[in-house]
């Protein structure tokens, strides 16, 4: 303890009971406590906001702590500083000694200096005949150096919640990165869900997130939107895993009816359109489809009393598509459908401007499969100004193909005769 005497304040200052406890808790060090100056001002930079000061008395307290000697404050050694008005002015950046007073005040009150005044009020010290320093009236820091234990753990609570804060500000930016374009995607992909109610929620938890950011008031927020980002991504898995399994039977089928490479100029076999499976020398079979093909122009006659099974339902080159259905080409990737993902790209599109809805679609491609439900939209939009409700129409299309009612040659040979361009191997 390096005092047990009390000091009153010099001049008009009062004195207090509070400042009495103050003064009395700061001489209360604990023998050989010791801390490096420095980083104990950086704790104090770091928990300035629990320790109740201002920067501007965080540069007081840094000109106060360079006129100790020493790099480690020791009652040992005295913890006393003395510096004139105008060289505490100069060490803290030219403050005016009006403001200095001011906030030697604040560090007083928040209890990390203690006054010691001299007689008359001066600064100085008393020195005995070996030079050593007998007396010492000025700013004490042993409250400082008393107080290290509790300020280098508030400044460790401090700093962990700016950490935590700014990790969970982090993950708050990824999640509302991730929703945004989470349902871009599942409206552009036509995945079915309500998604104007999910982006209306998801708006609405972003209005309420505040302008300054708590640990009190973000996690909930953080939840939620964590929340509303796992539900879509479960329905676009399940998505995922719908269409998968109907690509892969799509292929299935397409490997075993043609293991040659398509290609646009590639004429189509008539059996692609007409024959059924188990008709290939059957007398009559290809007489059989011409007569199925040339019933009409309408589709409501290529739909009527078709029977087939669901071999049926199965790809055509694209060649034969694009002849058929030519408009579908303006709606794919650059204006161009090069491809079969371009046409079921493309497919999407339209399913869109029609006002298809996505359970409609999906519906459609799992029945179809994806390629096939592409080909019947692309039917569908060469004759968009003759059908009321195409969304309405592709699902009596999808039922009926369920039941091996429909069949997409059929169609497609329609669609043929109509644009006047004959399918290969039918007589125009």
């Amino acid at each position: 303890m390096e005092s047990e005497s009390v000091t009153t304040p010099f001049g008009r200052r009062p004195m207090s009971l509070a400042l009495l406890l103050k003064q009395r808790r700061g001489e209360a060090i604990a023998a050989g406590t010791t801390r490096n100056k420095w980083k104990l001002f950086r704790s104090v930079c770091e928990a300035r906001a629990g320790l109740n000061v201002t920067d501007r008395a965080l540069t007081v307290l840094d000109a106060l702590l360079s006129f100790y000697p020493e790099d480690d404050l020791s009652s040992e050694r005295g913890l006393v500083v003395f510096p004139s008005n105008t060289q505490l002015s100069l060490r803290a950046r030219g403050m005016a000694a009006a403001t200095l007073r001011r906030h030697l005040a604040v560090l007083v009150e928040a209890g990390l200096i203690s006054r010691k005044d001299s007689p008359n009020g001066k600064r100085y010290v008393r020195r005995g005949r070996e030079g050593g320093i007998d007396e010492a009236y000025g700013f004490s820091l042993a409250p400082l150096l008393a107080r290290a234990i509790e300020i280098e753990a508030m400044a460790a609570r401090i700093v962990a919640d700016r950490q935590m804060l700014r990790a969970m500000k982090e993950r708050l930016t990824i999640c509302r990165r991730d929703i945004t374009k989470l349902i871009s995607v599942a409206i552009e992909q036509a995945v079915a869900g309500d998604w104007e109610h999910i982006a209306s929620l998801f708006h609405a938890l972003l209005q309420r997130i505040p302008r300054a950011a708590t640990l009190a008031n973000l996690p909930p927020l953080l939840e939620e939107l964590e929340t509303i980002r796992t539900g879509i991504i479960k329905t676009l898995e399940s998505h995922d895993k719908i269409r998968l399994a109907s690509s892969n039977e799509s292929q299935f089928e397409r490997h075993i009816q043609n293991s040659n490479p398509e290609s646009l100029s590639e004429p189509e076999p008539v059996s692609e359109l007409t024959q059924e499976p188990g008709r290939d020398h059957q007398p009559g079979a290809g007489q059989e489809g011409r007569k199925r093909g040339r019933r009409g122009d309408s589709w409501q006659e290529v739909r009527a009393d078709v029977r087939s099974d669901p071999a049926r339902l199965k790809s055509f080159s694209l060649a034969t598509v694009l002849r058929a259905c030519p408009d579908i080409a303006g709606y794919g990737p650059g204006s161009a459908v090069a491809s079969r993902r371009d046409l079921t790209a493309a497919a999407m599109v339209v399913r869109a401007m029609l006002g298809v809805s996505a359970s409609a679609y999906d519906e459609a491609m799992a029945v179809m499969g994806p390629e096939n439900a592409a080909i019947v939209m692309a039917c569908i939009l060469e004759r968009a100004g003759q059908i009321n409700s195409p969304g309405g129409y592709l699902r009596d299309l999808t039922r009926r193909a369920r039941m091996g009612e429909f069949a997409v040659g059929p169609m497609l040979m329609a669609q043929l005769r109509l644009k006047g361009r004959p399918s290969p191997g039918i007589d125009a």
